[in-house]
C-alpha cells in the first residue's frame, strides 16, 4: 500500500534538527499539505509539537516504516517557496548555522487577516506584464548610458561593481538612488524582478523617491524593519506571486522570494548591512550565492569600493564599472601641520571656506561623536576618566556639567582620578553640541543645525546655516552643501579595527558626495593613504592596497575567518575536527579566556575559500556533537555550548 508523506524543516534552534524530517500525511490532510505550507509535527523526543515547513511532498510505496503524522496543516499559503529553501539551506550550510535562523530573518510572522484576504483574492496567480512608460524608459536609458557598458550588462545578467556618480541632483539627494531605480526599472522592462538592498530607512526612502514617476507604485513592494506587522507580511506575500515587482528593503531583503533579474547592493561596507542574528551571514555573501544558483544581474554600487568586493574584482568574478565621464568633488587636504594653534580644530583655510560658503547656502560639518563632550581624562595625568561602578567612560552632557558615564548613565560626583587622585577633568574629545556651540560663537548670525542619533533631521532648506553632524546621519541639503569640512579625521582612524581606513575612507566619501558641484570639501589633520585616495578619488588603488597588505597576515577578506567559542573541552574537541582537514599550523590564533567570561574560551580559524567547504562541514559536525553530548550528560555544568561563527570582518585579535 502507499501513503503519502512530507519532509519537513522543524522550527528549531537545536543544531542536530537541523535537517528535513518524513511525517506521514493524514487523509485530511493531502490536498493541503503541500510544498512551502506551515505545518505542526509532534516531536517525539521532546513529547511536543512544533512548528514546520512542508519543503517536499512524496508517495511512499511501502507504508511499513513507522512515521509519525503531521498535527495540522496551520495555513494553505505556501511561505516557502522551493527557491527560498534552496537558498537557506545553501546559506546555513555556507555559514555552519541553520536553515530556519535564516527563515527565521526572511519570513515574517503570520498575520491570520491579510493571509486570508491575499488567499481570497487569487494572489498567485501571474498579473499582467508590466508596462513602463516611455518617458520612464528613457529616463531610466539616460541614467544608466552615464556608465560605461552599465545597460549591457544587466542585460547580459552579469557581476559588476559601479562606482556611483558624487553628485546631487536638484532637490539635493545624492544621485546613486536614481542609478539603482533606473537599474531596476530596466530589469522591470524585461519581465524580471528587482531587488535593492540599502543599509537603512532613509535609504529606503531615497529609493523609493526615486522609483515613483518611473514604473507603476503597484509593482514596488517595500520590505523594512520599521514596518507593522501586517504591512510586512502583506509585503512578503506579494513577492510570492509570479508578477514581478521591484523590491526595496534593508538587509533581509536580499532573501525575497521573487524570480530576480537583478540584486543590486548599495554600500555594502556599511555596518548597519552586518546581519546581527545567526547565523550573521552578510547580504553580500548571500547576494553571491544567489547570484550563483538563479543567474539574475548582480550590482555593487557605491561611492567607495570595499576590500570584499575588490578581492572579487581581483578574480575575476567581479566586473567593474565607471561613469563614461568622471565628476570628482574638489577635495582640499589641509594635513596636521597647517591647524595654527594647539588645540584649533578649524585651521584658517577650512574657516574662510565656511565663512564664504554660509553667505550662499548650507555648509556641513562632520564630527566624529554625538552630544556636548563624550570623553573626558584627568586634568592633571591625562588618564582617562572611568566610572566607578561599571569602568564606562565619562563624559559630559553640556558645559559646566558633572560627569556621567556613558555605559551606565550614572553621574560621577566627588569623582577622583585613580592614577594621581586630583579631582579636575578635561574635556579630552568634542561631540556635535560643543562643536556647534563653538561654531555658533565664531559664525555669529548664521543658524547652527545638529544631526547625529539624537537630533535626526531629514533635510536642511537652500539658506545659510552650519551643519554638525555625526558620520552616517548627514541630512542632503537642496542644492547641495556650499562646502563640506570634515573634523576629527585623525581621531576616527585611531580606532582599533582592521577595516578603520576603508570605513573612513566611505564615510568622507559619502558627505562628500552630498556637496554641490565645484564646492570645496576639507578633510581637517589627516594625511596618509587614505587622504591621497580621498583626494584622487581613487578607491580601487587604496582597496588593493589593503588586500596587498592582508594577504600575508591572512586577515579577511584574503581569507575566512571561524570565530569558535565554549568551554576548554568543547574548543579543544572542534579544534581537533577541523585538525583533520589538513590546514597549515599557523591557522589556529588561540583559544585564550574570553574577556566578558573567562571560564569560556574563544578560538580563531584561518582558513582559504578553497578549504571552506570542509572546514565548514567539519565545524558543523563539531557543533552538532557538542550539542547531543551535553544532552547525554557530558558537560552537565557547561552554561553553554559551542558556537561557531563564519565570516569574522572584524576578528577580535
Amino acid at each position: 500500500m502507499t501513503r503519502s508523506i512530507v519532509r519537513v524543516l522543524l522550527d528549531s534552534p537545536l543544531p542536530q534538527l537541523d535537517r528535513l524530517f518524513d511525517y506521514a500525511v493524514p487523509a485530511e490532510f493531502v490536498e493541503d499539505a503541500q510544498p512551502g505550507v506551515r505545518v505542526r509535527v509532534p516531536l517525539r523526543s521532546a513529547g511536543r509539537m512544533i512548528d514546520a515547513y512542508v519543503v517536499e511532498v512524496d508517495i511512499e510505496e511501502d507504508d511499513s516504516r513507522a512515521l509519525s503524522e503531521i498535527d495540522t496543516v496551520v495555513s494553505a499559503a505556501p511561505v516557502l517557496p522551493p527557491s527560498l529553501a534552496s537558498l537557506a539551506r545553501r546559506v546555513a550550510d555556507r555559514s555552519a548555522g541553520r536553515a530556519s535562523d535564516v527563515l527565521r530573518l526572511v519570513i515574517p510572522k503570520r498575520q491570520v487577516r491579510v493571509e486570508k484576504a491575499w488567499l481570497a483574492a487569487g494572489s498567485l496567480q501571474a498579473s499582467a506584464p508590466v508596462d513602463v512608460a516611455p518617458q520612464a524608459q528613457g529616463r531610466a536609458v539616460a541614467v544608466l548610458g552615464e556608465y560605461e557598458g552599465l545597460a549591457d550588462a544587466l542585460r547580459a545578467r552579469s557581476r559588476i561593481a559601479v562606482e556611483a556618480i558624487p553628485r546631487v541632483n536638484e532637490a539635493g539627494d545624492p544621485e546613486w538612488a536614481e542609478l539603482l531605480a533606473a537599474a531596476a526599472s530596466a530589469t522591470l522592462s524585461d519581465g524580471a524582478s528587482a531587488i535593492l538592498v540599502v543599509p537603512d530607512y532613509r535609504d529606503i526612502e531615497r529609493v523609493m523617491a526615486a522609483l515613483s514617476g518611473l514604473v507603476p507604485e503597484d509593482t514596488i513592494v517595500r520590505l523594512d524593519a520599521k514596518q507593522s506587522g501586517p504591512l510586512r507580511y502583506r509585503a512578503f506575500l506579494r513577492t510570492l506571486e509570479d508578477a514581478p515587482c521591484i523590491v526595496v528593503g534593508n538587509r533581509s531583503a536580499v532573501y525575497a522570494p521573487v524570480t530576480a533579474g537583478l540584486v543590486a547592493l548599495w554600500d555594502d561596507g556599511d555596518n548597519l548591512l552586518a546581519e546581527p542574528l545567526a547565523p550573521y551571514v552578510h547580504p553580500r555573501d548571500v547576494a553571491l550565492l544567489r547570484q550563483e544558483r538563479e543567474g539574475s544581474a548582480l550590482m555593487f554600487a557605491g561611492h567607495t569600493r570595499t576590500t570584499d568586493v575588490e578581492r572579487l574584482i581581483a578574480t575575476g568574478w567581479v566586473q567593474p564599472i565607471t561613469a563614461t565621464r568622471r565628476v570628482l568633488p574638489r577635495v582640499i587636504l589641509d594635513p596636521p601641520q597647517e591647524i595654527d594653534q594647539r588645540g584649533q580644530r578649524l585651521p584658517s583655510r577650512a574657516f574662510l571656506a565656511a565663512r564664504e560658503a554660509t553667505a550662499e547656502g548650507p555648509v556641513l560639518v562632520q564630527v566624529a561623536r554625538p552630544g556636548f563632550a563624550p570623553t573626558l581624562v584627568c586634568g592633571q595625568c591625562r588618564v582617562p576618566a572611568r566610572c566607578r561602578a561599571c569602568g564606562g567612560p565619562l563624559g559630559a552632557r553640556h558645559r559646566g556639567a558633572a560627569p556621567v558615564c556613558g555605559w551606565c548613565a550614572r553621574t560621577a560626583h566627588a569623582w577622583t582620578c585613580t592614577s594621581c587622585g586630583s579631582d579636575k577633568v578635561r574635556l579630552a574629545a568634542s561631540g556635535t553640541e560643543r562643536t556647534a556651540d563653538e561654531l555658533g560663537r565664531a559664525f555669529p548670525g548664521v543658524r547652527v543645525i545638529v544631526a547625529d542619533g539624537n537630533h535626526p533631521v531629514e533635510s536642511v532648506a537652500d539658506r545659510p546655516s552650519l551643519v554638525v553632524a555625526t558620520r552616517g546621519a548627514e541630512p542632503p541639503a537642496v542644492g547641495g552643501y556650499r562646502a563640506v569640512v570634515l573634523l576629527d579625521g585623525a581621531r576616527m582612524l585611531q580606532a582599533p579595527e582592521l577595516r578603520i581606513g576603508e570605513s573612513c575612507l566611505r564615510w568622507w566619501s559619502n558627505a562628500a558626495a552630498l556637496a554641490a558641484p565645484g564646492a570645496p570639501i576639507h578633510l581637517v589633520g589627516v594625511d596618509g593613504p587614505v587622504a591621497k585616495a580621498l583626494a584622487t578619488w581613487n578607491h580601487g588603488a587604496y582597496a588593493r592596497t589593503e588586500l596587498a597588505a592582508r594577504a600575508p597576515l591572512h586577515m579577511p577578506p584574503t581569507a575566512r575567518v571561524a570565530q569558535i567559542d565554549g568551554t576548554v573541552a568543547g574548543v579543544q574537541r572542534a579544534l581537533e575536527a577541523v585538525a583533520e582537514v589538513g590546514l597549515p599550523a599557523d591557522a589556529v590564533l588561540g583559544p585564550i579566556p574570553r574577556e566578558d567570561e573567562p571560564e569560556l574560551q574563544r578560538a580563531l580559524l584561518r582558513f582559504d575559500y578553497a578549504a571552506g567547504t570542509r572546514v565548514v562541514a567539519a565545524l558543523r559536525a563539531a557543533v552538532i556533537a557538542e550539542a547531543t553530548g551535553r544532552r547525554r550528560g557530558r558537560g552537565r555544568t557547561s552554561r553553554t555550548t559551542l558556537s561557531v561563527r563564519l565570516d569574522i570582518t572584524e576578528p577580535d585579535l
